[in-house]
């Protein structure tokens, strides 16, 4: 196996891993000879790395594209493809596991189905590669090199022995999983999301330490494909959500037999008898759990090592990443970084949209500002959890004083007939207005339907005009006109209240 490989414990007999080497780091590639100089060059081939490569050379501009390991970056190779295929075939088990409930037979998840499931995973990653490819940036007028970017100074990058002078250039070299020094985890073995989807062989016991969205959203697809499961947190589940929807979720995960432990601390690993030991602590005191498999779900540091940002002024810091202002704009002025190197916002979408303001600023002195995009996410559960905006417990720490409304999905028509109850549409406005400044939907498209509140805050729209808004019935989109609907009769005061009452009965005489 070659570098590559080894770091994913990838199989090369594989025919779809394979497949996706041949595209994301071909074996043999031939970097091809400088330019006396570019218009941008760009280190790191993941979401914002391409965004920006493939939008200044459309444009017209001299591009150089620097990759030292997989074109396509998290999001195709250990991230949102793979995982997402991942859970697709675990609610497909979980439904027919649970088919009963639509009055039709039942069939239980079967550990020996797992090889498939992995399988498909690996082909679908190597479908969508070609996307990505190195062959396919080379053909659109990219130069595409494969090695290590080193800066040698406030303009130049050495790759592969050789120099890229440029007059602009943009950091997108992403984040990695964290590993936690947690005594013994190293000797025993773990995965992270990079190392997960290579499985062929289902864990009988899978113990996810981390909580947050990463952990929770494999621990549930594990469990769902027949694993036993248990998630050790260190604070509470799902730390950085809306607490209502993270205690919804964690009984969702009780009622699966998901063990989720809570205020618990690792203490050690060690292995026993060929199983990995985990000593923990908690209120109950010390104890241990043996499993097959650890999976680190800790949260994620940024990619700075080695690229010698001190020889281009760049200033970074080892766990918050590359320091940018607004604009995403370096303490170099001609270099700019987007995506998980620098953003609070570790999603592949805002890597995509930071890498289009990147772009504008760097290339034709733009001044569009990071701060000014309206950013939703999703945790891909089942149900999902999708936010967008302020939570309702940050508006006094900035001061906003807020009203929130909230629709419970057991009361949408739609969601009745599909056994999809659980859950709710939250949407907090400013107080005594119906501007919207966040919302949180926990239901199971709640990823689709957050993007119509999204739209309505960046649009400026308010829950006014949402209360006028049509849905097809029935859809689950439906309650959100149902929470503008709740929003909409806090207006009808008593005074006003009085007064439509003396108009109505005048009406009758």
């Amino acid at each position: 196996m070659n570098k590559i490989s080894d770091t994913f414990l990838m199989d090369e007999k594989d025919k779809d891993n394979r497949r996706l080497l041949d595209n994301v780091h071909p074996a043999g590639w031939q970097n091809p000879e400088p330019q006396t100089v570019y218009n941008l060059v760009v280190i790191g081939a993941g979401t914002a790395g391409l965004i920006s490569a493939i939008g200044a050379a459309g444009l017209g501009a001299k591009v150089a594209l620097i990759e030292r390991h997989l074109m396509g970056g998290d999001c195709l190779n250990v991230g949102c493809v793979p995982s997402k295929a991942l859970i697709h075939s675990a609610n497909s088990a979980h439904r027919a596991a649970h088919a009963g409930k639509a009055g039709l037979g039942s069939k239980p998840a079967d550990p020996e189905d797992f090889p498939g499931v992995m399988q498909r995973v690996r082909a679908i990653r190597a479908d969508i590669s070609h996307n990505d490819s190195a062959q396919r940036y080379k053909d659109m007028g990219i130069d595409v090199f494969i090695g290590n970017a080193v800066f040698s100074g406030k303009n130049q990058i050495d790759v592969g022995g050789k120099t890229l002078n440029f007059r602009k250039a943009i950091i997108a070299t992403g984040a990695r999983a964290v590993s936690p020094p947690i005594p013994g985890l190293a000797e025993s073995g773990y995965l992270t999301n990079e190392t997960i989807f290579n499985l062929k062989k289902l864990p009988g016991h899978l113990v996810v330490i981390g909580g947050g969205p990463i952990g929770c959203e494999l621990a549930q697809a594990f469990r769902r494909l027949g694993a036993e499961v248990t998630i050790i947190e260190l604070f509470r589940f799902l730390p950085r959500e809306d607490p209502d929807a993270a205690a919804l979720l964690a009984d969702t995960f009780r009622r699966e037999k998901i063990q989720v432990l809570l205020e618990t601390t690792t203490l050690k690993v060690e292995l026993s008898n060929g199983r990995k030991r985990i000593h923990i602590h908690n209120k109950d005191g010390d104890s241990y759990i043996d499993a097959d498999q650890i999976l680190i779900g800790a949260g994620r540091q940024p990619n700075v090592d080695g690229l010698e940002l001190e020889k281009a002024g760049v200033t970074y810091d080892a766990k918050l990443g590359i320091k940018v202002n607004d604009f995403l704009q370096t303490s170099n002025r001609n270099i700019y970084a987007a995506g998980d190197i620098c953003m609070a916002w570790k999603f592949t979408h805002a890597a995509d949209a930071a890498a289009r303001i990147a772009l504008q600023n760097s290339l034709f002195g733009g001044r569009k500002r990071l701060s000014d995009l309206t950013m939703p996410w999703c945790t891909y559960t089942d149900p999902e959890i999708a936010h967008v905006g302020l939570y309702e417990a940050d508006a006094p720490r900035l001061g906003i004083e807020v009203e929130s409304y909230t629709v419970n999905m057991s009361e949408n028509d739609r969601a009745i007939t599909e056994g999809e109850t659980e859950g709710f549409i939250k949407i907090s406005v400013k107080k005594g207005t119906d501007t919207i400044v966040g919302a949180t939907i926990m239901a199971a498209q709640a990823g689709n339907m957050i993007s119509e509140i999204s739209v309505a805050m960046a649009g400026k729209v308010g829950l006014k005009k949402l209360y006028n808004v049509i849905h097809p019935y029935p859809t689950q989109a439906d309650a959100i006109r149902r929470v503008a609907g709740v929003w909409n009769r806090t207006r009808l005061t008593p005074k006003v209240a009085a007064f439509l009452k003396w108009m109505l009965r005048r009406q009758l005489h």
